[in-house]
């Protein structure tokens, strides 16, 4: 949890040192984000190739949706 004091400090910091602060948390966030994906690792990606079901759901929606369109 963030202390009121961390926030009480922020919140006095100039606009540029606020950005500044931003950029550094972002740029943390993004090496994190990076680091779930591992090199050399196998990942499955979910493809439509050959889900039918899924194609024939959408489209009875896209039928249905163009229905009321018309109506």
């Amino acid at each position: 949890m963030v202390s009121a004091e961390l926030i009480s400090t922020l919140r006095e910091l100039s606009r540029a040192d606020k950005f500044y602060i931003m950029q550094v948390l972002i740029s943390e966030l993004a090496q994190q984000e990076t680091d779930l994906i591992k090199p050399d690792q196998f990942y499955h990606v979910w493809s439509p190739y050959d889900a039918v079901e899924a194609a024939d759901t959408m489209l009875k929606v896209l039928q249905a949706a163009k229905t009321q369109d018309h109506a």
